[in-house]
């Protein structure tokens, strides 16, 4: 009794654990039947584990997708589309389709043997939110926010066609914050002017750059290989340490933070975003003035 009360336990500890995650996930039998509906899945198709569970899946699939069972399948193959997974349609139970992005996960026993599958989804509208820097709230900075999106979409637009190389340096001045929160807001910004007007001389034909965040800066650059981006954020991270600012007549030295991502063809631009966000962020846990490259994140110091 006490070893079924433990399995018991482990279950309902599992299925609290799956209910938690923000992804839908269902659970598919070997033969073929829906045993488990989380409750992200219910709030992302609107249909209830108490609709669902013990259908087969081919019947749920007819019920829940746009083109059906034989879309669903073809579309989210797991062999296909690894890790990402695949655009799908589906239909809400209020009557609207909501576009997901799902993927196939084949589940196994101890011994490797087939026992079932994972199928986990999410809205794919979160998939169009770029990261951004942090606040990004005044006017300027905003208006430089929207001309980069334009350029970034239209940019991966032609990379996915084209392979054409493509990749961004997410740059951080590291004594933004502190200059802010002693000096003031004014001189903060006049800071990040100098800075601003000195990666501007590093920039290469046809790179675009701009405001990405109070702080923090982005150029969209056609360097072709990683290393080459790496390089070139190195020359740019050498441009912003020549910057001379002085505030009532103190001198501050300057240095930034560069992340730098090269585009994939199996990764989507908020990926490729995120990317170069979290080698950036490296890059200021190593103690600022570093370059790191994604994936990976190997920081280095400017030369």
């Amino acid at each position: 009794m006490d070893g079924e009360a433990g399995m018991i336990d482990r279950i309902e500890l599992l299925e609290a654990a799956l209910d938690s995650l923000p992804d839908g996930i269902a659970i598919i039998s070997l033969d073929g039947q829906v045993v488990y509906w989380n409750r992200a899945a219910e709030a992302i198709t609107g249909h209830s584990s108490a609709d669902l569970l013990g259908r087969h899946v081919r019947e749920t699939l007819e019920m829940l997708v746009v083109g059906g069972a034989r879309t669903w399948t073809t579309q989210t193959d797991s062999e296909t589309h690894p890790g990402r997974g695949s655009l799908v349609h589906m239909h809400h139970r209020l009557g609207h389709d909501a576009a997901a992005m799902a993927r196939v996960l084949v589940l196994r026993n101890g011994l490797g043997g087939r026992i079932g599958t994972a199928t986990i989804f999410h809205p794919a509208e979160s998939l169009d939110a770029l990261p951004h820097g942090q606040g990004g709230e005044g006017s300027g900075i905003q208006a430089s926010q929207a001309d980069l999106e334009d350029r970034l979409h239209a940019e991966f637009e032609d990379f996915a066609h084209s392979h054409l190389p493509f990749g961004v340096l997410w740059i951080t001045v590291d004594q933004a914050h502190e200059l802010r929160k002693t000096h003031g807001a004014r001189a903060c910004e006049a800071m990040l002017e100098k800075v601003e007007h000195a990666l501007g001389n590093g920039l290469r034909p046809g790179e675009e750059f701009g405001r990405w965040g109070d702080d923090e800066f982005l150029v969209v650059s056609h360097e072709r290989t990683p290393e080459m981006l790496a390089s070139h954020a190195q020359l740019l991270a050498g441009l912003a340490r020549t910057a001379d600012f002085r505030w009532w007549g103190d001198r501050v030295s300057l240095t930034v933070s560069i992340g730098a991502a090269q585009a994939d063809p199996s990764e989507t631009l908020a990926e490729l975003l995120k990317s170069a966000q979290d080698a950036m962020i490296l890059s200021i846990h190593q103690g600022g003035n570093h370059i790191a490259s994604a994936p990976g994140g190997q920081s280095c110091l400017p030369s």
